[in-house]
């Protein structure tokens, strides 16, 4: 079984009232510019791409570097940094200080009302949003905003500790005893608390794979938490995850489909971030992740080159520029060696593949099988 990182210790939440004291400050330092200095006032965020980010192996994720932008207030720059100052404005009065909540579709429908300052498309608001969270060093969900998109299915040894909105009291939610079906990560997870006697977590890429594992109670034998990412992990699905590991002291598993995608955009950002969160990928990111598969190899080993695909042409280019750019991929020799195989072959695989020797073989042979081996990429 794999071990848990040393490293990988769950930052620390700031406070509402701290983050509300953030932007005061920011727009003291604005007002004091103006006002006493007789500056023109500048906003600084930093650069959001892999070319200003490290792979911090101690620390085991995507670390941001020193590159910034500026924007300063000019003629040109007017609409941008009056809206700017009003998303800091509607973040701090309307969702830290009164414990509210807002989706990004939200806030560009509320920004109707701010008259020349407003939004003509969500992108724009969507960007300075991303933006404010650079800036200010705080992940956009302990500011009050919620994701659209759902954080994940859970089920197997995990239970959940939340609380009633209207009473407060706990709520206990059983993830063995949910029938045919699933919990779902909520969009916000801080205030979650688990207990689990599992032996480690299996992180799914597709739905229906999760869903044969479910109906099979796979979590029985396996004595494990099963999650579905079903593609790359939501903000929400990452934080879980983190959570749950670094809490109950689990080793997290990864399968997905064996393609450059699955290894470079799903598992990558799972593990270590993204350089566009280059600025919060300590917040969600799994350092203590491991792969399971598909791999290259397993193509061999288990017999599947019948049941491959020929990589595409995006394929091929997503895996050379990974080996070429990608600090994590270029750090390790195995991942290299992986997506070295993969083109070499020409194929690629779908975690599906495996029901060519019987639609529950991933269950009752490739799975257990690969889990004892526990030789797992990093």
């Amino acid at each position: 079984m794999a071990t848990r990182s040393k490293n990988a210790t769950s930052p620390q939440v700031i406070s509402k009232q701290a983050a509300s004291r953030k932007i005061v400050e920011v727009a003291k330092n604005i007002h004091d510019t103006i006002s006493r200095k007789r500056r023109k006032p500048s906003l600084h965020f930093p650069v959001r791409s892999l070319s200003n980010v490290k792979y911090d192996t101690r620390k085991g994720y995507f670390e941001i570097l020193g590159k910034q932008v500026t924007r300063t207030l000019s003629y040109t720059t007017v609409k941008t940094f009056a809206q700017s100052m009003r998303l800091l404005a509607v973040t701090k009065n309307e969702l830290l200080d009164k414990d509210d909540i807002a989706a990004k579709r939200e806030v560009y429908y509320n920004a109707k009302s701010w008259g020349d300052c407003r939004f003509e498309h969500q992108p724009e608001s969507d960007t300075l949003l991303d933006d404010m969270e650079a800036m200010l060093g705080i992940n956009r969900e302990q500011l009050g905003y919620v994701p659209d998109e759902r954080g994940g299915d859970v089920c197997g040894f995990l239970t959940v500790i939340d609380k009633d909105q209207g009473t407060g009291k706990d709520i206990r939610i059983d993830c063995t005893k949910l029938g045919t079906g699933a919990w779902s990560v909520p969009s916000r997870v801080e205030h979650l608390r688990f207990e689990s006697k599992a032996k480690f977590i299996l992180v799914v890429e597709t739905s229906s794979l999760f869903q044969r594992l479910v109906h099979h109670r796979f979590y029985e034998s396996a004595r494990c938490i099963l999650v579905s990412m079903s593609g790359v992990p939501t903000r929400a699905c990452r934080r879980f995850l983190r959570r749950v590991s670094d809490d109950q002291k689990l080793p997290v598993l990864t399968f997905t489909d064996g393609d450059p995608y699955g290894y470079c955009n799903i598992y990558r950002t799972l593990k270590v971030g993204s350089g566009q969160a280059a600025h919060i990928n300590r917040y969600f990111c799994v350092p203590q992740a491991r792969f399971l598969g598909v791999t290259p190899q397993d193509i061999i080993d288990y017999e599947l080159l019948d049941a491959t695909h020929p990589l595409e042409p995006v394929d091929i280019k997503r895996a050379k520029d990974a080996m070429k750019n990608d600090p994590f991929i270029k750090h390790h020799k195995e991942w290299q060696k992986a997506l070295e195989q993969m083109l070499k072959m020409g194929v690629r695989i779908e975690q599906q593949a495996f029901a060519k020797h019987g639609l529950n073989f991933v269950l009752e042979n490739y799975l257990p099988e690969k889990i004892k081996k526990a030789k797992y990429l990093p």
